[in-house]
């Protein structure tokens, strides 16, 4: 549950102040004289803004921003200015807010998803933020709090420890949440998709002693819907690397796998709260990558479940074999844009660290649309080459495609050429590669290294797109 919002002035023990004009500052001699002893002129708050606790025993945070500044400069600095605030773990906070709605709802959007602590397995659980209090500012906020609880679903999800998300019990929490929000809900279970032919998302499956792998699928839809779209998401719940073992280093980490299906899971919960008037389909490819005698290895031949016979590379290149399959069954429905989420490459960490997540797509319209999204969103994108003739290094003498290559080279690219051959000819496509899936220390709005990259973006995305993507 997310702070409630009220729209009215408390001077609550805890205190955020966000301005454009230092003119507007309420506390101006105090503030003054904070920075006199600081040496810092009021320019100076434009990159870092200052808190105080006051003779009260109150705690008060001026944050300064700039209107030229970007989104993503604007949720970093309103973070900051958070910080302080919400590591004291208050029950209450008031907000002022001097701009526009645009600003509220960068502040609010910081304020929601920080004030609300991710799972923990400790015995002390942190205290939630339980009441906002903005004056200053007054709007319909209702769809950036969408985008908030769409982005703390994925950061919770992807917070949970293997033991305590396997595939089996991370469908039942899907199945108890399509239940609980009214969408439908189907799943296709290992065996089912055995028989079906579901060969790439078998071969990574069938390593795990319980047989709890399956691809869900969640719909949601309005009397009005306009247009029809598929979210598909890799849901890995741990990655050991299967035969080709990961070294600790950086196996350590890797229940976070599953984070593309939970980015998916929280667009779908944003849009549903939101009311957006579109019909979705929520493609999630949910299994584990076990090291076993049944596991699948180098030089496996498979048959994925349209009929493309895959070369079997490298065994830690699971996530393109699951999202085969799972793109195949969201193209049968014919959605008219298809957008996968996930934590594909290692190269695409290092082409851009994780600070930027790469996008990839097929129409330069979507890409363009993709990108401006990124930026209005505060989640930044950054495309890649696509070119066909990168499939050159996909060839195989023994099947009509090679997995991967060893050599590692531009695998981001090659993943993406990879998976264009399981998307229907005539169904847009864009393909998300999280790299910033996980940042130390935060990233924009978000202060926990987890960071739900995608949600906020997928909310500005769908809005625009529904519009026409005419975005100014």
């Amino acid at each position: 549950m997310l702070a409630e919002l009220k729209f009215e002035p408390f001077m609550a023990e805890h205190r955020l102040h966000v301005f454009c004009d230092p003119g507007t500052v309420k506390e101006r001699i105090i503030l003054e004289k904070i920075l006199s002893r600081k040496k810092m002129a009021f320019s100076g708050l434009k990159e870092k803004p200052v808190s105080i606790t006051l003779e009260d025993g109150s705690m008060i945070s001026w944050v300064m921003v700039e209107s030229g500044k970007s989104e993503f400069e604007k949720q970093t600095l309103v973070r900051k200015g958070l910080e302080p605030l919400l590591e004291e773990e208050p029950g209450k906070i008031s907000i002022f807010v001097e701009g526009d709605e645009r600003l509220a709802e960068t502040v609010l959007y910081a304020t929601w998803i920080n004030g609300h602590p991710l799972s923990t397995m400790r015995k002390k659980k942190p205290k939630r933020l339980e009441e906002i209090f903005l004056s200053g500012c007054k709007g319909d906020f209702s769809t950036i709090r969408a985008a908030s609880l769409g982005n703390i679903l994925a950061r919770d999800l992807t917070a949970l420890p293997p033991n305590e998300l396997t595939p089996g019990t991370y469908r039942k929490k899907i199945s108890r949440l399509a239940k609980e929000k009214g969408w439908e809900y189907e799943e296709y279970d290992f065996e089912a998709l055995r028989k079906m032919g579901a060969g790439a998302f078998c071969a990574v499956a069938q390593g795990s002693l319980d047989q709890d792998a399956a691809i869900v699928r969640i719909s949601y839809s309005t009397e009005n819907a306009k247009k029809k779209i598929a979210l598909v998401g890799k849901g890995i719940c741990f990655d050991t690397g299967g035969h080709n073992l990961k070294p600790a280093r950086y196996m350590h980490g890797m229940h976070e796998d599953m984070n593309g299906s939970a980015v998916a899971l929280g667009i779908l919960l944003a849009a549903s709260e939101a009311g957006l008037d579109i019909e979705i389909e929520c493609w999630l490819a949910i299994a584990q990558n076990h090291i076993s005698p049944k596991a699948y290895k180098q030089n496996d031949v498979v048959k994925s479940l349209n009929g493309t016979t895959i070369e079997i590379v490298h065994t830690d290149a699971e996530g393109r074999m699951v999202l085969a399959d799972a793109l195949t069954l969201a193209c049968r429905e014919k959605p008219e844009l298809l957008i996968d989420f996930a934590t594909l490459t290692g190269s695409m960490g290092v082409a851009l660290g994780s600070r930027y997540s790469g996008i990839f797509g097929n129409e330069e319209r979507l890409l363009d649309l993709a990108l401006q999204c990124g930026k209005r969103s505060g989640e930044r994108l950054c495309s890649f080459p696509r070119d066909l003739d990168y499939e050159k290094e996909l060839e195989s003498d023994v099947a009509d495609i090679k997995q991967c290559t060893l050599e590692g080279d531009a695998d981001h690219i090659l993943a993406f050429r990879f998976l264009s051959k399981f998307v229907d000819e005539g169904i847009s496509w864009l393909h998300m590669d999280l790299s910033s899936s996980n940042c130390k220390g935060g990233l924009g709005a978000v202060s926990t290294d987890i960071t739900g990259f995608g949600v906020k973006w997928g909310m500005e995305f769908l809005q625009e797109w529904l519009s026409g993507g005419k975005m100014a």
